[in-house]
C-alpha cells in the first residue's frame, strides 16, 4: 500500500507539473525544458542529502551513456511539452500512454528480446487505440475542421511517446551499473545544460506569474521523481505500474475545471483501449517474471 501511495502521489505531481507548464503560455520549448530540469535538481539534492545518498552521487563510468540519455530525454520532453501547448491536457497525456507499447516494439527490434503473440496482440490493439485518439487531429489525411497546429501537436505527442520509450531502454541499461540517484541527478544536469543551447533561439522574460509556474513545474518534476523512486522500494513494478493510468482521471478533471477542455468521444474510447492494452502488457510481464523466478528456483532446488 505504501508503494501504491507513492506511485499515485508521483502521478498527481507529474500531472500538476504538466498543468503548470501548459498554463505558462508563450514560453519557448527550450526554456520550458530548462526550468523543468534545472529547478528539479533542488528537491532531488535535498532528498539525497537527507537520506544520506549524496555521497559519491556523481561517481560514474558511463558519462557518455548519461549524455545520450539526456539528449533523448530532452527530445522527448520537447515533443511532449509542444503537445501540451497545442492539445487539451487529457489528450496529450493519453497519447503518451503509447510509451509502454513502443518499449515492447523497440525491445524486440533493438535488443532482440523475445516477444510472444500475446504481447504483440496487445501492442497492435493499443496502437489502434492511439490511432482512434489521433485520427480527428490528422487533418492532412482528412477534411476535418481542426487546424494544422493541433495536427502537429498530436504527432509531436506520439513522437514524444516513442522517444520516452527509447529513454526507458537507455535507463534499463544504466541501472545495471549505475545507482538510481546518479541516473536521476545526471539526467537533470545534462538536460539543463542541453536546454541552455536553445537560448539563442528566442528565450523570453517571463512575467512574475509565469516565473512562479515554471519554477513550480521544476520543483514538481523533482518531487514527482522522488516519489516515483520511492514507490519501487515498497512494491514490485507490476503491482504499481497500472496506477500510472490514474493520471487520465486527474487530467480530465483539471482539463475541464481549469482549461475548460471537453474530452472528445474518440479520446475517451482510444484512451480506454490504450490503457487496457498497457495493463495487459504489464500483466503478461508479471506472469513471465513469476514463471522465470519459479524456473530458477526449481533449477536451484534440483541442484541442491
Amino acid at each position: 500500500m505504501r508503494g501504491i501511495g507513492f506511485k499515485v502521489a508521483s502521478v498527481c505531481v507529474f500531472v500538476a507539473m504538466s498543468s503548470l507548464l501548459k498554463a505558462a503560455e508563450g514560453i519557448p520549448l527550450g526554456q520550458l525544458v530548462f526550468f523543468r530540469s534545472f529547478f528539479a535538481i533542488v528537491p532531488i539534492v535535498i532528498y539525497l542529502a537527507v537520506t544520506h545518498q549524496l555521497s559519491g552521487v556523481f561517481h560514474t563510468k558511463e558519462r557518455l551513456s548519461h549524455v545520450w540519455r539526456g539528449l533523448v530525454g530532452v527530445s522527448a520532453m520537447c515533443c511532449s511539452f509542444f503537445a501540451l501547448t497545442k492539445l487539451p491536457l487529457p489528450e496529450a497525456i493519453a497519447i503518451n500512454y503509447a510509451s509502454p507499447l513502443f518499449v515492447v516494439v523497440f525491445s524486440a527490434i533493438l535488443l532482440h528480446e523475445t516477444v510472444r503473440v500475446y504481447r504483440w496482440s496487445a501492442v497492435v490493439v493499443g496502437l489502434i487505440g492511439v490511432m482512434v485518439i489521433l485520427w480527428p487531429r490528422l487533418t492532412v489525411f482528412s477534411s476535418g475542421e481542426l487546424g494544422m497546429e493541433e495536427t502537429l501537436g498530436a504527432l509531436s505527442a506520439l513522437a514524444g511517446a516513442g522517444l520516452s520509450a527509447v529513454a526507458m531502454l537507455l535507463v534499463r541499461r544504466l541501472v545495471q551499473t549505475e545507482r538510481t540517484p546518479t541516473i536521476v541527478i545526471y539526467f537533470s544536469i545534462t538536460s539543463s545544460i542541453i536546454a541552455l543551447f536553445t537560448l539563442p533561439f528566442g528565450w523570453v522574460m517571463p512575467t512574475p506569474a509565469q516565473a512562479l509556474m515554471l519554477v513550480g513545474a521544476g520543483f514538481a518534476g523533482g518531487i514527482a521523481q522522488i516519489f516515483l523512486t520511492q514507490c519501487y522500494r515498497y512494491a514490485e513494478m507490476s503491482t504499481i505500474a497500472p496506477f500510472e493510468y490514474t493520471s487520465m482521471l486527474l487530467s480530465l478533471a483539471i482539463g475541464y475545471l481549469i482549461f475548460h477542455d471537453i474530452p472528445t468521444v474518440e479520446m475517451l474510447i482510444g484512451g480506454v483501449v490504450v490503457i487496457g492494452a498497457g495493463i495487459f502488457i504489464i500483466y503478461r510481464e508479471h506472469r513471465l517474471a513469476v514463471a522465470e523466478r519459479n524456473r530458477r528456483a526449481t533449477g536451484v532446488g534440483r541442484m541442491s
